[in-house]
């Protein structure tokens, strides 16, 4: 599972979401996708989340929040 859901908290919590044993897994699938990031790589999921985050952090969370629908 995600390695950088857990550094996500703040900007999870500014977008209304939740991180439950339930969700966790839609939460990562969405992220991976919105970072362009095939499986389960981590490593380079959580660099391009840090570079779009950096960019547009309010862009990140209303596409993370269209995403989880």
């Amino acid at each position: 599972m995600s390695c950088y859901l857990r550094h996500l908290d703040e900007v999870l919590g500014r977008a209304g979401i939740e991180v439950t044993k339930e969700n966790r897994r839609q939460i990562d699938e969405a992220v991976h996708k919105m970072a362009g990031v095939e499986g389960r790589d981590c490593p380079r999921a959580w660099k391009e989340v840090k570079r779009m985050l950096a960019e547009d952090e309010e862009g990140f969370i209303r596409k993370l929040r269209g995403s989880l629908g």
